[in-house]
């Protein structure tokens, strides 16, 4: 399996090995209507595969990297982590930086860390350079994660790793599926997006927002219910016209269920609903959630 090299919110690369071989084994046109850090559609094999979502820095960093040459891409990076200043464990190692790996690099980096972010966030084009900041920016932040806030500034603060070559091998990978694809990027909201040419030879996957969880994508407005009701509507338009679906949701979490989809389930008993199990094989992460497990699940029209 292809792990993106971005750390998401939301990720199925965990889940994969249970979604992958429920997907129809023939499409023409795969449709990951809110892609993310895109784990699922690298991972899928069809003659094209249109992601999409609407977040506008993510699916821009994604054209850019489709439209750059590995080796240019990561020279431009490391051009950016060498003007900075920033720590290169791959090649120096922690001891270099006077840190350890459990204690991590974020003393070390965090003033250059945000030099680099306030550069950044001050640039006034948003050309491929700015999106090169961006995807560093990324792989020093917090977890390695993507998140602005209401002015469109970047605003996570450092965290403990580096381009490692974790990373750099991740990046490596991806890049190199990703431009072996015939694929193309979308930033829309899913209820402006155009399905008129999809036909049955063609699958739509979403992976929305969850409704009753606490992520970064539910912040600032997220995800309304009138967003659940479009989007099982426009599920529901797409079955009408043999059109292949899979939605992940959650249907229930820490003592919430999520009614609206438990509703349109019930009414739809052609539909069909599988569990995905992730969480109930890992024991400790049962324990955990003892009365508070979610339940993960993928539903299809075929």
């Amino acid at each position: 399996m292809i792990q993106s090299p971005l750390n998401y919110t939301g990720g199925k690369y965990k889940l994969l090995p249970q979604i992958l071989p429920l997907f129809p084994q023939e499409i023409h046109t795969f449709v990951d209507l809110f892609c993310g850090g895109c784990n699922v559609g690298i991972n899928v094999h069809a003659d094209s595969i249109l992601y999409n979502d609407i977040c506008s820095p993510l699916i821009n960093l994604y054209s850019v990297m489709q439209r750059t040459s590995p080796q240019e891409f990561i020279h431009a990076l490391e051009s950016v982590i060498e003007r900075y200043g920033l720590s290169d464990v791959k090649t120096h190692g922690y001891r270099f930086y006077g840190c350890n790996s459990t204690d991590g690099l974020s003393k070390y980096n965090r003033k250059r860390y945000l030099a680099l972010r306030n550069d950044f966030n001050a640039r006034p084009d948003h050309d491929d350079e700015y999106y090169i900041y961006l995807y560093v920016l990324i792989i020093y932040a917090f977890n390695n994660q993507i998140r602005f806030n209401r002015n469109g500034a970047f605003n996570l603060p450092p965290g403990k790793r580096d381009f490692n070559q974790r990373m750099y091998d991740k990046l490596v990978i991806f890049l190199d599926t990703l431009q072996a694809q015939n694929a193309s990027f979308f930033n829309q909201d899913f209820h402006t997006l155009d399905f008129t040419q999809l036909n049955e030879t063609d699958f739509v996957y979403a992976d929305p927002p969850y409704l009753i969880t606490c992520a970064a994508y539910n912040e600032q407005g997220g995800w309304t219910q009138e967003n659940e009701v479009d989007l099982l509507h426009l599920l529901d338009q797409l079955s009408g016209r043999n059109i292949r679906f899979a939605l992940s949701n959650v249907l229930e979490s820490k003592g919430q269920r999520n009614t609206i989809l438990s509703q349109w389930l019930n009414q739809r008993p052609d539909y069909r609903m599988i569990d995905l199990n992730y969480h109930y094989r890992n024991s400790n992460y049962q324990r955990k959630l003892k009365n508070t497990a979610t339940r993960e699940i993928l539903v299809t029209n075929y």
